[in-house]
């Protein structure tokens, strides 16, 4: 494949993310250049998503897109999309293969003359964080989500592979490693279901592997769900403080518990709230993410106002907010009392304006803490000012004369509203 260009495009989450870089990299490796940025290549890899029809909507004209930049091009897609509606994606223009499962990857490559497939990645683009995916598969079923249909075998990685990964990216230059996985918090649940309790191997475990790794470094944890920050993930995460950032991302969707037994979630507000309070115990002012969806079939206003209340009684720093888009073949696309999408569109702006509040309010809190910050880039508007991201995932502004994109810096926090933090290097 010497002189063949390849040209990469993802949609999606952190995992689709991953599996694009690995099979970029791998291809790269064996022969395939990188085009100029308006050369058309030889090759296109899409990676889709299925999470949302908006998601399969974006698939296709990115598929096409790319289909008329590249006119010559091969075009191979895989992801979600692909998995789901193979023969949709087939019948679109300049498709030469689909990959309907993320296993058929290393067959993949084998057509490309690649014999002995890596174990991972060594490298991230040009990014300074890079994605590591610890973990496949789902077998929830709440109501609203497509993605246990598509991804729905659970598969851990060994953590062998898992700890060399890290530390190639480690010396290649990367300062922060997100974990990252369809369902992070059942890591190693496949290989537990045959051995003693004695020789289980969880989430907690395989941090605190990765936090013993020499290297200046720090690890991030991507979603998890609350029944799965237990306390030997929590005990883990205080004992290695200096390693690993105090944030977590625990999905909430909903603060109704009637919501959520509609959803099919597994645990009421209080298991939430309870777990939030304990990680708030033990952390020093740890950051809280979560995701909520708004205007779930049959949502009322109090439903509704049980979700804002909840979300003030945890103090989140960071709220997605999703307004239900019903997913074919879901059954909460099939449920009752759909509602409006003006009301959707008021509930989503209300509830952004309380997540401003508490971002503000969580920001006030670090001011005169020291943080370490990686830096990102340095701020085109502003001369002597650098921006990057701080452990407790809060956006910083630094004013120094000199700073290296991609290396730690401890900040002083000095001002703060609901965009971020201003501070300076001490």
């Amino acid at each position: 494949m010497s002189g063949a260009t390849l040209r990469t495009a993802t949609l999606g989450c952190k995992v689709n993310q991953y599996e694009t870089e690995f099979v970029r990299e791998v291809l790269l490796d064996h022969g395939f250049q990188e085009p100029e940025t308006d050369e058309p290549a030889d090759l296109c890899v899409v990676n889709t998503c299925t999470v949302t029809n908006e998601g399969d909507a974006k698939s296709r004209q990115l598929i096409r897109r790319l289909g008329r930049e590249n006119p010559d091009a091969r075009i191979i897609v895989m992801g979600c999309y692909a998995t789901r509606a193979p023969e949709e994606v087939r019948s679109l223009p300049n498709v030469a293969e689909v990959v309907t499962d993320k296993r058929e990857i290393p067959d993949l490559l084998g057509r490309f003359g690649v014999i002995d497939i890596p174990t991972g990645i060594s490298r991230f683009g040009n990014r300074h964080r890079a994605y590591v995916k610890v973990q496949d598969g789902c077998l929830l079923r709440c109501s609203y989500c497509i993605i246990p249909q598509v991804r729905p075998q659970l598969t851990s990685r060994p953590v062998t592979h898992i700890l060399e990964e890290v530390q190639r990216l480690v010396s290649n230059g990367y300062r922060e490693i997100v974990l990252t996985g369809i369902h992070l918090g059942h890591y190693g649940v496949d290989w537990n279901v045959n051995q003693p309790k004695s020789a289980w191997m969880r989430l907690a475990d395989l941090v605190r592997r990765l936090a013993e790794l020499p290297g200046n470094f720090r690890l991030r944890l991507s979603s998890i769900e609350a029944t799965e920050v237990t306390h030997e993930l929590i005990k883990v995460l205080a004992e290695y403080s200096e390693k690993i950032c105090p944030h977590l991302h625990i999905c909430l969707q909903s603060g109704s518990n009637s919501v959520l037994r509609r959803m099919r979630r597994r645990w009421c507000t209080k298991r939430l709230t309870d777990r939030c309070e304990l990680v708030k115990q033990t952390l020093e002012l740890p950051a809280i993410t979560t995701d909520v969806i708004v205007g779930f079939p049959g949502e009322s206003e109090s439903e509704f106002q049980e979700t804002c209340d909840t979300v003030r009684r945890i103090g989140f720093s960071k709220i997605h907010v999703f307004p239900f888009s019903p997913r074919r073949t879901t059954p909460a696309a099939e449920m009752d009392d759909q509602v409006p999408p003006q009301i959707k569109a008021e509930r989503g702006r209300r509830l952004r304006q309380i997540e401003s509040e508490l971002r503000s309010q969580y920001f006030h809190r670090l001011i005169g803490r020291r943080l370490q910050v990686l830096v990102e880039s340095a701020d085109d508007q502003q001369q002597n000012r650098f921006l990057g991201t701080s452990c407790r995932y809060a956006p910083v502004q630094v004013t120094a004369s000199s700073l290296v994109a991609g290396a730690f810096v401890d900040v002083i926090a000095s001002t703060a509203d609901e965009t971020g933090i201003v501070g300076s290097v001490p």
